[in-house]
């Protein structure tokens, strides 16, 4: 009897991160407000004719859409693998992807988000070199890297794992 009531506690528990994922979307809506900013700049950026500027602003406006996207890739596939199940034919736009991923597939789209945001970041040094000093660069540099290795890391755990299961 105290076991059940143990594991009704622990399963009931996983409601607890609810807030987290409202939290998240809150994010979501900063990070729109933020894009909302970007495009201003840009569209100043496109009057002045600077074309370095307008550059960084597509990159600033292309990390805030990764960044986005990876917040709704959290919030979704989290609440779903780790709270309840959404009902999708409650919606007629449903992402197809929702129902195919697991937690394997979830850290390796994190992982690809955030390589493309770090390699973004990067590019957005490189355009700003003036402001950064040789240091700086090697340490965006050395950051996207051990990113990359990360996830390369990841995706051949992944792999092997799966190839195990399959035998």
């Amino acid at each position: 009897m105290i076991r059940n009531i143990i594991e009704s506690i622990l399963f009931f528990s996983r409601w607890l991160l609810v807030p987290f994922y409202l939290v998240l979307t809150l994010c979501l809506l900063a990070l729109s407000y933020k894009a909302m900013m970007e495009t201003y700049h840009l569209v100043l950026g496109l009057i002045r004719g600077d074309e370095a500027e307008l550059i960084i602003q597509i990159l600033h406006l292309i990390d805030l859409t990764f960044t986005g996207s990876l917040l709704v890739i959290v919030i979704f596939s989290g609440y779903e693998n780790f709270v309840t199940k959404i009902r999708p034919q409650d919606s007629t736009d449903w992402p197809e992807w929702m129902a195919q991923i697991d937690f394997s597939g979830l850290k390796l789209k994190l992982m690809s988000s955030i390589v493309a945001i770090s390699g973004i970041q990067l590019l957005k040094a490189l355009f700003e070199m003036k402001t950064h000093n040789e240091r700086e660069m090697l340490y965006y540099a050395a950051g996207h890297l051990i990113f990359v290795i990360s996830a390369l890391l990841m995706a051949l755990t992944d792999r092997a794992t799966q190839s195990d299961q399959n035998r």
